[in-house]
C-alpha cells in the first residue's frame, strides 16, 4: 500500500495522541486499519485516529460525537469531541476496541449487537442531531451502480430498487425523525471496551442520527432472507432485540411487515456495492455477491408490502 501525506501524518497524530494518554511505557507502532476514500483509520497501542470522509461536515459529525460522548454505556465514547482539521479532512480519535473476531463466527456477538441497538432505540435523541444516513449511503451505491459497464448484473439490482418507496431510495423524509438510529449496523461496528475483554460497544458514528430504527436491523434481516445467515442466528438476534424492548419491530408475530422495506434497501445496497468491487478488480462475483444480486431478482418480481423474505 502507497503511503500518502493523510496517513503518514495521521499516524503521527495517533501517536501523540497515545502518548498523553498512556500511564506506563507505550509499546511504539502503529498500525493501518483501514485506508479506503471515505475512511483512513490509524492505531497506536490504545488510540484509534480516523480521518472521516472528505465530504463530512463538522455540523454534522460534531453531534454526532457529543452523542457517543453521552451514551458511553452503548457507543463508544470518543476521545474530545471536537473534530481536527487534517489535509482537509476531520479527525477524530477513539479508545481501541476490540472488534468482532471474524475468524470465529459461532462466536459473533449477535445477543449483544441486538440489545445494544435496542437500548440505543429506546434512548431519547439528543437535540440538533442530523438524520440517519442510511437511505442516502442506499441511494450512493446505487449511483454509483449506475457508473459501471456491468449492465448484465445490474438490471435486477436497478429494477428491484425502483420497487422501493421513495423513502428508502432518499427522495422523500422518513417519516420517524425521532427515533435515534445508528445507521449502519453490522458486526464490524462492534468492539469490546476495555479491550481484550470488556462489554461490547457500537462503534462509527458517521450515520448516526434520527430516523427508521427498522434500518438498523436491515442487514441481518436481508442476510438471513438471502439465506447469508443462519435461522438461528437470526433468531437470536431478534429475539434479544424484542426481550430488550426495541421499538423497531411488533414485541411478537411476524416482524417482516416492519422490516422489508429497509431490508430490502440494504440488499440493493449491498448489491451494487458488489458489483462495483468486482468491476474495479475486473473479476467475476464470488458466491455470497451472487446470492445478494440473485436475491435483487427475486425482490424485482414482489412488491416490498409483501412480507417473507423477499418471497424466500
Amino acid at each position: 500500500m502507497t503511503t500518502h501525506p493523510l496517513l503518514t501524518e495521521l499516524t503521527l497524530r495517533a501517536r501523540t495522541e497515545a502518548h498523553s494518554r498512556e500511564q506506563s511505557a507505550c509499546p511504539c507502532g502503529a498500525t493501518t486499519l483501514a485506508d479506503r476514500p471515505d475512511a483512513t483509520v490509524v492505531r497506536h497501542a490504545d488510540t484509534v485516529a480516523k480521518a472521516h470522509a472528505p465530504d463530512t461536515a463538522p455540523a454534522d459529525l460534531t453531534p454526532r460525537l457529543a452523542a457517543a460522548a453521552h451514551l458511553p454505556g452503548i457507543l463508544l465514547p470518543p476521545v474530545g469531541r471536537t473534530p481536527v482539521d487534517l489535509h482537509g479532512r476531520l479527525v477524530t480519535f477513539w479508545p481501541y476496541g476490540e472488534p468482532v473476531d471474524p475468524e470465529n463466527p459461532d462466536a459473533a456477538p449477535w445477543e449483544a449487537a441486538a440489545t445494544l441497538l435496542a437500548r440505543l432505540h429506546r434512548t431519547p435523541a439528543p437535540p440538533g442531531l442530523p438524520l440517519m444516513r442510511g437511505p442516502v449511503k442506499a441511494a450512493l451505491a446505487v449511483a454509483r451502480l449506475l457508473a459501471t459497464t456491468r449492465q448484465r448484473h445490474a438490471v435486477p439490482v436497478l429494477r428491484a430498487w425502483r420497487t422501493l418507496p421513495a423513502w428508502a431510495r432518499a427522495e422523500t423524509p422518513m417519516s420517524d425523525t425521532t427515533t435515534l438510529c445508528h445507521g449502519d449496523l453490522h458486526l464490524g461496528q462492534l468492539v469490546r471496551h476495555p479491550a481484550p475483554d470488556g462489554p461490547w460497544h457500537l462503534i462509527d458514528v458517521d450515520d448516526l442520527g434520527v430516523g427508521e430504527p427498522a434500518w438498523d436491523l436491515a442487514r441481518p434481516a436481508a442476510w438471513y432472507a438471502c439465506g447469508l445467515l443462519s435461522p438461528d442466528d437470526w433468531s437470536r438476534f431478534l429475539g434479544a432485540y424484542r426481550a430488550a424492548g426495541g421499538p423497531a419491530v411488533p414485541a411478537d408475530g411476524d416482524p417482516w411487515p416492519a422490516l422489508d422495506v429497509a431490508a430490502r434497501a440494504v440488499t440493493v445496497q449491498t448489491a451494487a456495492r458488489a458489483i462495483v468491487k468486482a468491476a474495479e478488480a475486473d473479476r467475476a462475483l464470488d458466491d455470497v455477491e451472487q446470492a445478494v444480486v440473485d436475491a435483487c431478482d427475486r425482490m424485482g418480481s414482489a412488491p416490498p408490502q409483501l412480507a417473507g423474505g423477499f418471497a424466500k
